[in-house]
């Protein structure tokens, strides 16, 4: 009987996803709701938000779409399959309202068990995530201070290292910085205070100049309450490629966000104890959105590419309304566990 049971236990584990069988998770509904209908009804309106996929690292369901728009589709950009929800409204509309809700399981990641030996990178195969961007030069001033971080380094893990806590340590969080900050990493290596997305920006551009790929992540903060107001959360953390393993999970903005509440310096050992996680690691409170930097979107957008596209992004005819205004551009987010 026992033996039986035993094997009854051990067929159902088989049949949940490798996802569900460890590690820490959160999961809750996330409700975007859009009213675009106090701007200049005499143009068109133009609509994208960031859609969530299901990847290894989190399961998006029960997805939800309601509103009065003329046309509504997911697309997703060329250069990196971002994908997007859009939505159109024709000029007269009075209203211009949508919801877009979904539930998520994200789960807590932990890459560490690093090979003794580092498989060769051929550049070619990942040279989307070695190239420069607009922002994020990989020459220059990035590429000497590049090689003087990683100098002595010969392992591109070890130069991940180097860099990650090179960043940990100069760059810090400047709580003045308007969202998630720009990503300018010229303009960072002079005053290197910012958020999520300057201290990843410049991390990732070290890396490519260091010939290590690497990309930001765009998404959210996950609740931790039963029901929380999240229209502020959005968050930006990175990866970078080891080949003949993975993409390593890193957050050093998180740790010097951590460093900034908690009133922490670096030699304490709570600051330490932070660094070791965010190296290799990411928690479970978060879900991806995006990806990618200087987006032409799907349909394209009238004007230059998009920076970053962690927020939704919407045109009233030919102008941009600012994301980072969700007051102004009408939208609110909301997290239910």
């Amino acid at each position: 009987m026992k033996k039986t049971f035993n094997l009854i236990i051990t067929a159902v584990f088989l049949l949940i996803p490798l996802w569900a069988q460890a590690g820490n998770e959160s999961s809750g509904t996330i409700t975007m709701e859009f009213d675009l209908s106090e701007h200049d009804a005499n143009q068109e309106a133009q609509l994208w938000i960031p859609y969530p996929l299901s990847d290894r690292d989190q399961v998006v369901s029960n997805i939800h779409i309601s509103g009065d728009y003329a046309e509504s589709a997911v697309y997703s950009d060329q250069k990196y399959s971002t994908p997007m929800l859009y939505a159109r409204w024709n000029k007269g509309s009075e209203s211009r309202k949508l919801t877009f809700s979904f539930h998520v399981v994200r789960q807590e990641v932990m890459r560490r068990d690093f090979p003794a030996k580092e498989a060769s990178l051929d550049p070619a195969d990942y040279k989307i995530y070695l190239a420069g961007t607009k922002l994020g030069p990989i020459d220059g001033e990035v590429k000497l201070l590049a090689d003087r971080i990683t100098k002595g380094k010969t392992t591109l893990l070890e130069k991940a290292k180097a860099i990650y806590d090179w960043t940990c340590e100069n760059m810090y969080r400047d709580p003045k910085t308007i969202g998630c900050g720009p990503g300018d990493v010229c303009s960072l290596l002079q005053r290197p205070g910012g958020k999520c997305t300057d201290i990843h920006s410049v991390f990732v551009s070290l890396c490519r100049a260091a010939g290590i790929p690497a990309r930001e992540v765009f998404g959210l903060r996950q609740g931790k309450k039963a029901e929380q107001n999240i229209t502020n959360w959005q968050h930006c953390w990175a990866e970078f490629y080891l080949p003949g393993y993975d993409w390593v999970p890193v957050d050093p903005a998180d740790v010097r966000k951590a460093m900034l509440k908690q009133n922490l310096k670096l030699e304490d050992a709570k600051t330490t104890d932070y660094r070791e996680y965010f190296w290799g690691g990411w928690d479970q409170y978060r879900v991806k959105l995006a990806m990618g930097r200087d987006l032409v979107l799907n349909p394209a957008q009238h004007g230059e590419t998009v920076n970053t596209f962690g927020y939704p992004f919407a045109q009233i005819g030919s102008e941009t309304l600012n994301w980072l205004d969700p007051a102004t551009f009408k939208y609110t987010f909301t997290f239910r566990q």
